[in-house]
C-alpha cells in the first residue's frame, strides 16, 4: 500500500473515530500533496511524500519552538501533536551511531580532509539519507567528524 493509499485511509478512520487533531492533521498533508502534483504536473511517489512530509515536520518544529518562546504553550502543544501525527508516516529514523557511521563512509568515500570539503560530502549524504535522518542532525556530526 502507498503512502498516499494509507493516508486516505486512515483519514477515513479518523473521520470515523472523530479524532479531529488526525483527521486535520492527514488533510494538511493531502493538500501539500495534491499542491505538489499540481505545480509539477506529475503524480507524488512514496518518495515525494515523504519529503513533504519531512518538511512539513521541519516547520512544525521550528514553529513549536517560536511559540514555547513565546510563552503559548498550547499552541506549542498544538505543533507537537501534529507531528506525532506526521511521524506516523514517517520512515524509521537512523540512530546518532548509525549517523556516524555513515558520516564515517562518505568521508572516506569522498576523502574529505577539514572544512573545506564539506558541501561535497554533505551532497553524498543528501542522498544516501534522505527522508532516513534529520539533516541537521548529520550536518552536526559531520562538522565534528571534519573538524576533529
Amino acid at each position: 500500500m502507498t503512502l498516499k493509499a494509507r493516508l486516505t485511509e486512515d483519514m477515513k478512520t479518523a473521520m470515523r473515530a472523530k479524532d479531529s487533531a488526525t483527521l486535520s492533521t492527514i488533510r494538511l498533508v493531502n493538500a501539500a500533496i495534491k499542491q505538489f502534483e499540481v505545480d509539477e504536473r506529475t503524480e507524488a511517489d512514496d518518495a515525494k511524500v515523504v519529503s513533504i512530509l519531512t518538511k512539513m515536520v521541519k516547520q512544525r518544529k521550528d514553529s513549536a519552538q517560536i511559540y514555547a518562546d513565546a510563552g503559548r504553550q498550547d499552541l506549542a502543544d498544538k505543533e507537537h501533536a501534529e507531528i506525532e501525527v506526521l511521524n506516523r508516516y514517517m520512515p524509521q529514523m537512523l540512530s546518532a551511531a548509525e549517523i556516524e557511521a555513515e558520516v564515517a563512509a562518505a568521508v572516506a568515500a569522498t576523502g574529505a580532509a577539514g572544512m573545506a570539503d564539506m558541501g561535497k560530502v554533505m551532497g553524498v549524504l543528501k542522498t544516501r539519507l534522505a527522508g532516513k535522518a534529520d539533516m541537521g542532525e548529520v550536518n552536526k556530526h559531520l562538522k565534528a567528524a571534519l573538524s576533529a
